[in-house]
Formats: structure tokens, sequence, C-alpha cells
């Protein structure tokens, strides 16, 4: 037997050793939208990617344009709309889903989701005592407000506006779903975003963690 070839295994066993560990991702951002590409921010790190491609950090793009991407990160698939970020990194050691949402360029905390499975964009407020949306973006999620929902009045900025009541099924962020959260649906086209309140953050803990919001769900 050729001598060489003998040590070819062993070789290879030691350069497998030698190689780096891939480092989980704990947080990606979208920065630019394109038809079939993504400026794409992963870590702090700037890439971009066409369908099909894979970053050095694992994410691959499977679909964009100029809406939003589709994202897969260790087998598992996201929608990421433009300015979005949200933290991705594994649970926490007791086993409890945690997610990183980092500030827009406006100092805000939004980030993607979804209500019964449909793609949301959130606002994070610890203002608001429900999740809190507009009828407009009700219906896009087929909620039947007038029908299922119990007519209110709500306090906003602009003063008293009429709203509905309901009971979400599934709120999800990240890896942190939540069934039966309490929303309320305002009658007009307030709120322009998804507002993610108390009835969903109250279940969890927060917390600052180097410019991030940490979310750990607590039950």
């Amino acid at each position: 037997m050729d001598r060489s070839s003998a040590f070819r295994p062993l070789l290879a066993l030691l350069l497998w050793l030698a190689a780096p560990a891939a480092r989980a991702v704990s947080s990606i951002g979208v920065v630019g939208l394109f038809a079939n590409k993504a400026v794409v921010q992963i870590d702090g790190r700037q890439r971009v990617l066409s369908v099909g491609q894979t970053s050095p950090e694992g994410v691959r793009l499977i679909s964009a344009n100029a809406d939003s991407a589709v994202l897969e990160v260790d087998g598992r698939r996201g929608t990421y709309r433009l300015g979005t970020s949200v933290g991705i990194g594994p649970d926490t050691s007791d086993g409890a889903a945690t997610v990183r949402v980092w500030p827009n360029a406006y100092g805000m905390f939004t980030t993607v989701g979804s209500i019964d499975t449909l793609p949301v964009n959130f606002l994070i407020d610890t203002g608001s005592t429900s999740v809190a949306m507009n009828r407009f973006e009700a219906r896009r999620l087929g909620i039947d407000f007038r029908v299922d929902g119990t007519p209110t009045f709500v306090h906003t900025a602009s003063g008293v506006a009429r709203a509905w009541r309901v009971t979400l099924d599934r709120v999800q962020v990240g890896q942190i779903a939540l069934t039966n959260v309490a929303g309320v649906v305002l009658d007009g086209r307030s709120p322009p975003h998804v507002l993610l309140g108390m009835s969903f953050l109250g279940r969890l803990d927060m917390r600052r963690e180097n410019g991030a919001l940490v979310l750990r769900k607590r039950y």
C-alpha cells in the first residue's frame, strides 16, 4: 500500500479538527431589497446575496422582491421586510426561547413576526396594553372583528377612538409563540404599524443587552 495513502484519513481528520467551528447566527437584518437579491446584515456584517446563495455564516436567500426576503437559517425559513432586524440565536440553556431585537434607524424596536401564521411587521410598544392594529391590517389577517370582537373605546394620542377587542389565536416573534393573546382593532388607519403590546410582552422577561431588547419566554 502506498505510504502516502495511509496518512490521508489521518490528515483529513486533523484538518477537520483544526477547522473553526461554525458560529450560530444571532441576528439578521434586511437593509436592501431587489428582484432576486437582498442586502442582509448578519451579526453586524453586510452581505449581498442572490437567490440560492448562502452567506459564509450559513444564511441562504430563498427569494426576494421589493417588499420582503425569505431567508433560511439552520433549516428554518422566515420572511424579513426591509429595515427589520431580529435575533435568531439558539434557545437559552434552560430551554426558554429567546429573541433579540435591535432598534431601527429611528431608535424604535421593530421586528417581523406573525399573527395566526400570517407575516406581520411589529412595533414593540410597552405603552400599549394589547396587540393593537388598524382595521385594514385586521382584514388582511382575516380577523372578523365586527362579528367576533367586542365593541369598545380606546384612548390614543389623537383622542378617543372606536375599537373592538379580539382574541388572537397565535402570535409569534422568532422562536417565541404565544396563544390566546388579547388584541384590539381600531376603527381607522391608526396605528400604522401593528403594536406588540403588553398582552404579549407581559408574558415574557425583557431586558436591554448591548443595545438590543432581549425577549425571553417565561411560560
